[in-house]
């Protein structure tokens, strides 16, 4: 990710209904969630709630998939990555130490669970 992209997707979640949509969505990975039930969710009109989800998708942060006469949205946990990555990547001059606690703090919500069969 180069520094323009990073602006885009960080003043795209600088707004409150944008960063609450974002992370509604990431909860929801991967099924995703309708355009209407996210407007009804987030309680906004569903014509204010098109404009937010256009600003997320064009700075990279979700994707959409029309499903019969529902548009579904997802966050795109690419561009999440992408822009976590380009925020650490020189964390603390590359002393591990430091960055141990983030990345510990990080790690619990995205561990697969063990396969017990």
């Amino acid at each position: 990710m180069d520094t323009t992209s990073a602006i885009v997707a960080l003043g795209a979640l600088a707004q409150t209904t944008r960063l609450e949509t974002f992370r509604l969505l990431v909860r929801h990975e991967p099924n995703g969630i309708a355009a209407g039930e996210l407007a009804r969710l987030i309680e906004v009109p569903q014509n204010t709630m098109s404009a937010h989800l256009a600003t997320l998708s064009r700075a990279g942060l979700i994707t959409s998939e029309r499903q019969s006469r529902s548009i579904i949205y997802r966050a795109d946990l690419n561009g999440l990555r992408e822009l976590s990555l380009f925020l650490l990547k020189d964390c603390c001059g590359g002393s591990t130490e430091l960055c141990a606690p983030l990345i510990a703090e990080l790690t619990p919500c995205c561990v697969p669970e063990a396969n017990l069969s």
